[in-house]
């Protein structure tokens, strides 16, 4: 990062205008994987977590797109990376101060899920009913 980049005033993102940057980066936090990621970091916060760990962790993840999810999350400056070497290299993820501040709202979105799930699934299975589209209620 180029000192003027650090000391540069901090923009403030607009997610309605088509080109704002915001967009992408929610499109990145508002995945399951990463909010999957986030919370197996935040767990073992200050510690870190080694990619065969969070693999594990994480039923149903492809090893490609938890490296894919690592890769961004690290770029974004959310999660840290440190190689071991050894052979294998270990390789071991940690969030950063950023990725901690991230993970208090991605719980409350996980929260909110899982007690609201059952009243979505019910109105999808409402609204797949004949003759219920469009409905009022």
């Amino acid at each position: 990062m180029t000192s003027q980049a650090k000391d540069a005033p901090a923009v403030r993102g607009d997610l309605f205008d088509p080109a704002c940057p915001t967009r992408r980066l929610l499109d990145r936090i508002g995945t399951k994987w990463t909010s999957m990621v986030v919370k197996v970091l935040a767990e073992a916060a200050p510690g870190e977590v080694r990619f065969a760990e969070l693999l594990r962790r994480m039923p149903g993840v492809s090893q490609k797109m938890l490296s894919v999810t690592l890769r961004n999350l690290a770029r974004d400056g959310l999660v840290a990376r440190r190689v071991e070497p050894s052979v294998p290299p270990g390789v071991h993820y940690r969030l950063t101060e950023l990725g901690l501040s991230l993970e208090t709202v991605l719980a409350s979105v996980r929260n909110w899920a899982e007690e609201h799930m059952a009243e979505v699934d019910r109105a999808n299975e409402l609204a797949d009913e004949p003759d219920r589209w469009p409905r009022d209620k």
